[in-house]
């Protein structure tokens, strides 16, 4: 059996999340973070007869509170989390379905606010296994349209 070619990522790339009705959001794709995170705010839980559920809101443009997204997830579970800055705050984590360059998988996120952060998500290397190769010299490349120059901005 022959093994499927690895399709290549830029370093940020555009991606939706289709079950959370998310049809765009920027993402930083992070190597260095072993689980993918989600900005969420207004976090409230709720019980249901089959388990935990959390709604939250997502800005889904930085510097931009007005394009919100109000979203609904069952809680897979609470995990503690050490950020970039050594912090560690216990997060909900949510499976939903993302989509990149063409493909689409289910996927862990954290959700937490990311406010102060450059990118509303971060796709960290789990959800990248197996799937994608990093070129971190370019970016938007599942939006780049023929002839247009990669920029590092």
């Amino acid at each position: 059996m022959k093994k499927r070619a690895k399709k290549t990522t830029g370093w940020r790339e555009w991606v939706s999340l289709p079950e959370l009705e998310i049809p765009k959001i920027k993402a930083k794709v992070d190597t260095g973070a072993r689980s993918s995170t989600l900005h969420a705010v207004h976090l409230r839980y709720q019980e249901t007869a089959s388990g935990t559920d959390v709604l939250f809101e997502v800005h889904t443009h930085q510097r931009n509170i007005r394009d919100s997204v109000h979203c609904r997830a069952k809680v897979l579970e609470f995990r503690e989390i050490k950020s970039s800055n050594g912090h560690v705050e216990k997060r909900p984590v949510i499976v939903t379905s993302v989509e990149l360059l063409g493909e689409h998988w289910s996927i862990e996120v954290t959700l937490t606010n990311r406010s102060s952060m450059g990118f509303r998500m971060l796709l960290g290397r789990e959800s990248l296994r197996k799937r994608f190769l990093v070129d971190p010299g370019h970016s938007f490349l599942g939006n780049k349209r023929a002839g247009e120059k990669d920029t590092l901005k």
